[in-house]
């Protein structure tokens, strides 16, 4: 199927490793101009060589999502570079504190999250969507988590601001529908990676005195498929939502998990 992606300007903040790379990646192969956003430039750069490898037409804009004057110059960069912007993917976020309760995560802990996770897509769609208003049209994936979806022990404040990226997309959504614009969430479950591994398993192993292998499986038994998602499995929600295919959805929180957020 063709998405018919190419030449579309697509800004992705966070596309320096793991689902961000994954996602740069996709539509670059798509062909789409990409301005790739985040605040370690020196991280994004091989990300957007692999990028410029298929042909496409690439900028890297120093961005920290939390300062709203920073989102706001990413948005005019972007603009005076290739004339508008098509598409805004916010992949950028946090994980937050990993196996404390509500009562053990400290008021630092929680409000630097949701900075990141919340206010960083608010300032993003709030620099791109007047230029999308006046072109009337566009495209906004915000990718959020199953844990907005659920809610989990031991993520308080990730939950949380999972939760209020759902709202902010919702009503986000509402207001520039009426323009063509179209506003949507990615709320991946468990994805495979250092982060993954790294911290969710090593918290459960050795909450449970099991291997990080065992660990997985667990993970994985929770979900219909019996799998963990991919970066990939993420990307591809991602463009499905950036594309014109999905032309009649907006305003929804699409699941990318194996089963288990809905069922």
């Amino acid at each position: 199927m063709n998405l018919q992606l190419k030449d579309k300007v697509t800004v992705i903040t966070g596309p320096a490793k793991g689902m961000g790379r994954a996602v740069t990646l996709a539509f670059a192969q798509e062909g789409a101009k990409l301005v790739l956003a985040g605040r370690d430039i020196e991280a994004i750069e091989p990300v957007a060589a692999e990028a410029r490898a298929f042909g496409v037409d690439v900028l890297v804009v120093p961005c920290d999502m939390t300062d709203a004057e920073q989102t706001e110059a990413l948005a005019a960069a972007a603009t005076q570079r290739f004339g508008r912007i098509d598409i805004l993917v916010n992949v950028a976020g946090g994980s937050g504190p990993i196996g404390k309760t509500g009562w053990e995560t400290t008021a630092a802990e929680f409000s630097a999250i949701v900075e990141l996770n919340m206010t960083g897509c608010f300032n993003t769609m709030h620099a791109v969507l007047p230029g999308m208003v006046e072109q009337k049209s566009g495209k906004v994936v915000n990718v959020g988590g199953t844990f907005g979806m659920r809610g989990r022990a031991g993520r308080t404040a990730y939950s949380a601001s999972k939760w209020g990226l759902r709202g902010i997309t919702k009503s986000f959504a509402l207001e520039a529908g009426p323009y063509g614009i179209n506003v949507n969430c990615v709320a991946p479950g468990m994805v495979d990676g250092p982060r993954f591994r790294d911290k969710v398993c090593a918290n459960m192993a050795d909450k449970l005195g099991i291997t990080l292998d065992e660990a997985m499986t667990r993970h994985a038994v929770d979900y219909a498929l019996r799998r963990v998602s991919t970066d990939t499995d993420i990307a591809n929600a991602c463009l499905f939502l950036a594309s014109d295919v999905s032309r009649q959805i907006t305003g929804v929180d699409l699941p990318v998990d194996g089963g288990w957020a809905m069922l």
